[in-house]
């Protein structure tokens, strides 16, 4: 699904260009902002008071009183997301005109902001109930909902752009805002949908059977358990907010035109970091099952069962971003050739690329902290992280320029990374082997890119070199990876079957 989400942005950008996606792009720190405002941290705090209420077996039949617990939580948390997502709602659509004009800089984003205001209900409401379904381990649901919604998306900002980008940039952009406005309305149909029907079929079974609801163990109402993440959550994202307005500021000081600087901001934006960033909807999948599950063995304090779970998310985690990197810094200008027909876009793959495995690792980490009740403490690092990237935007890109940038990412991304990985492994005591995580994962893919490289350097002399040559390359580059980490022994047996566990429940 991700995967085509990908492929759909490539030919996006293809059709308005880099400068159409870079004010686009320009959006997405406002609208970030407001959609923070309208979940107001709502999805954490299902997700732990849900598992909180109940018995660590998910196929376990409920007992009346954590059915009944558990609809209080959900009615609570419905309309906490409808009082704070219609506020936002309300604000965004009547202040779109002057943040347009005078925080953004550029009175086309208005339309695309009033569009998008339309969609804050919506998403408020399907984050409460994506929430619950993670808690109750069928994800699966989530899936369902969101592949349904990708191709509402596609289809009405296909058909939309068609016909209004024509008009200009400022049309272009509203398509897509008002296709995604159309799917998050989908969406929130289909959830409460979905929704109703698992409440149905989770019939209680009577108080005396055996499972003990821990729902009286320990109380928190959904404001309490929201509120204080939202409101961190509001402090971070309007930092990110004034980074996505600086970022152009800073290029056009740099000595840019308003046209390029949208530009550059666009391809590194808009096309590079979500390329970057797609392998990880792989890890993403089994991230999202971890703050249930953590959450609810910390509740029981099985502390060495957090660990063992811990360890290994760590290392398949490096495993996975080591090869990842490695693969996209030996055939960065061909991927950015492939995907957007554009050198600077591979330049750009080819510096960020060395930061994946912290990139990849920060995103694990995270959730693994939030099921241990962290996530206060990763908000104020990541608030800590959006200051300092705001600060060394507002110095570094008037003199640097987009390579300036290049260094904020570097900076802030290695220091948000190691202050959450120091604060696991120090919470649980770890001692992760150096020689097995990092050493050999480095060693393996330099060699499996090598191998590779000169294979189809050798081919490349009698067969013509095309887009599906380069990705089969890059396929048999990643083979030899995963066959050089079994000869190494960086994957046994007893990790391989694990996997296979894994893979079965995400």
């Amino acid at each position: 699904m991700n995967m085509v989400g990908v492929g759909f942005n490539a030919y996006i950008s293809a059709l308005i260009g880099a400068e159409g996606m870079g004010l686009f792009t320009l959006t997405s720190g406002v609208y970030s902002f407001a959609i923070t405002f309208a979940t107001s941290g709502i999805n954490i705090a299902v997700v732990r008071l849900v598992s909180a209420s109940l018995p660590y077996d998910s196929e376990q039949k409920l007992t009346k009183s954590e059915s009944l617990a558990i609809g209080r939580i959900m009615k609570r948390a419905f309309l906490y997301c409808l009082f704070f997502s219609s506020i936002a709602t309300l604000v965004l659509f009547f202040v779109a005109r002057p943040l347009g004009e005078y925080a953004l800089g550029d009175i086309r984003t208005v339309p695309s902001l009033k569009a998008m205001a339309l969609s804050l209900i919506p998403i408020s409401l399907s984050s409460a109930i994506n929430g619950y379904f993670s808690a109750v381990r069928r994800v699966y649901k989530n899936v369902a909902s969101r592949f349904l919604e990708q191709g509402v998306k596609i289809g009405a900002v296909y058909l939309l752009i068609l016909l209004l980008a024509p008009s200009g940039l400022e049309y272009a952009c509203f398509a897509i805002a008002v296709g995604g406005t159309i799917s998050e309305g989908f969406a929130v149909l289909l959830n409460f949908g979905l929704y109703i029907y698992d409440r149905q079929r989770s019939k209680h079974k009577n108080e005396g059977a055996s499972g003990i609801s821990i729902t009286t163990q320990r109380k928190s109402s959904v404001f309490s358990s929201a509120f204080p993440v939202g409101v961190s959550g509001y402090v971070r994202s309007a930092l990110v907010m004034v980074e996505h307005m600086l970022i152009p500021w800073g290029l056009k000081k740099s000595g840019k035109s308003g046209s390029e600087a949208l530009s550059s901001y666009g391809i590194l934006h808009g096309m590079v970091i979500p390329l970057v960033l797609f392998p990880s909807s792989i890890l993403g999948s089994f991230s999202s099952l971890l703050v249930p599950e953590i959450a609810s063995l910390y509740e029981k304090r099985e502390l060495e069962r957090i660990r063992s779970i811990v360890e290994r998310v760590f290392y398949f985690t490096l495993l996975f971003s080591f090869g990842v990197s490695g693969i996209l810094i030996s055939y960065s200008s061909q991927i950015g050739f492939c995907f957007y027909q554009s050198q600077e876009a591979g330049k750009y793959i080819l510096l960020l690329s060395p930061l994946i495995p912290l990139m990849y690792l920060d995103g694990s980490v995270d959730a693994m902290l939030k099921g241990l009740g962290e996530q206060l403490y990763t908000m104020k690092i990541n608030i800590i992280d959006s200051a300092l990237s705001v600060l060394l935007i507002w110095l570094l890109l008037p003199r640097l320029g987009i390579n300036g940038y290049i260094v904020v990412i570097f900076i802030t991304e290695l220091f948000n990374t190691a202050l959450s990985i120091l604060r696991l492994i120090c919470k649980l005591e770890l001692k992760p082997p150096i020689l097995k995580w990092i050493v050999k994962p480095i060693f393996n893919v330099a060699v499996s890119t090598g191998v590779a490289r000169l294979i189809f350097f050798l081919l490349a002399r009698s067969v013509q070199i095309s887009k599906v040559f380069v990705v089969v390359e890059i396929i048999v580059a990643s083979l030899i990876y995963i066959g050089l980490s079994f000869l190494t022994k960086a994957i046994s047996k007893k990790e391989i079957s694990l996997i296979k566990r894994l893979i079965k429940r995400a």
